[in-house]
């Protein structure tokens, strides 16, 4: 068993848990490197079938690339997605040029509250990595959001021996992080063992590629000639720049994605 087939076998054991201990879990599928060996996670872990739904947070300033892949795989691999919005916010002209992260909080901080207060959800499932960000290296695996859906920081439940705990008080539920323990490296390593589809948009063309993916006015793209796993790779290895160092929002202040994480964005 190589180091990959361990972050499988651990992360797959995760997902079983959720399944298993929380009613009506989801699954947050944003269709990005991570959400993509996430949702191939979930297909191993039940045989090809999700039984869970998909949630995708539209903006409406999404990525054509990203829209055209959820769809094709929405069919072929017969996935129960569900789409969410907030239309009332968009409606009202809500948009990045109102700040970035006001316009996080409204399209997809609040927008999600909503989804989980109207369809109950008493968990979701997140493709999250410690690596990606010093305040995702404080989550746990399973991990309590309250009523208003804000995340205590300083309070995270303890975590031995793969004991996670489901006993939550009313009104709360828990985020669910089966790839906490994976590196951007390893995403990678993966993807190419597993032939996982992911957005071309990764693959260098015309000495550029994206790293991370988002909204479109958000989201820059880096100079690159990276257009194999092998050449990603190579370059993240020598690389002196944060994954997240090309999401517009996370720049607006030194805290700003702590702030947006604590109280409820992914």
């Amino acid at each position: 068993m190589d180091h990959l087939d361990k972050l499988e076998n651990q992360s797959i054991y995760i997902i079983r848990e959720a399944f298993n201990k929380i009613e009506r879990l989801a699954m947050l599928w944003s269709v990005g490197k991570d959400s993509m060996t996430l949702l191939w996670l979930a297909r191993k872990a039940f045989f090809g079938h999700v039984p869970f739904p998909c949630v995708f947070m539209e903006t409406s300033f999404d990525m054509p690339e990203l829209i055209e892949l959820r769809d094709k795989l929405t069919k072929d691999w017969k996935l129960n997605l569900l789409i969410a919005r907030n239309d009332e916010a968009l409606a009202q002209g809500m948009n990045h040029k109102l700040g970035r992260v006001v316009c996080c909080s409204a399209l997809l901080k609040e927008n999600l509250k909503k989804t989980v207060d109207k369809h109950n959800f008493g968990g979701l499932i997140v493709g999250v990595r410690r690596d990606e960000d010093p305040t995702r290296a404080k989550e746990r695996y399973f991990s309590p959001r309250d009523k208003n859906m804000e995340w205590n920081v300083e309070d995270q439940p303890p975590e031995l021996w793969d004991q996670f705990n489901t006993d939550l008080a009313g009104g709360t539920h828990l985020r669910v992080h089966p790839l906490l323990h994976w590196t951007e490296m390893n995403i990678w390593e993966y993807a190419e063992r597993e032939k996982i589809p992911n957005v071309p948009l990764y693959f260098a063309k015309n000495g550029k590629r994206y790293r991370s993916l988002g909204c479109v006015p958000c989201t820059f793209s880096i100079d690159s000639v990276a257009d194999t796993y092998d050449k990603i790779r190579e370059e993240l290895r020598t690389t002196k720049k944060s994954e997240r160092s090309v999401r517009a929002q996370d720049q607006e202040s030194e805290d700003a994605f702590e702030k947006l994480r604590r109280d409820g964005y992914m």
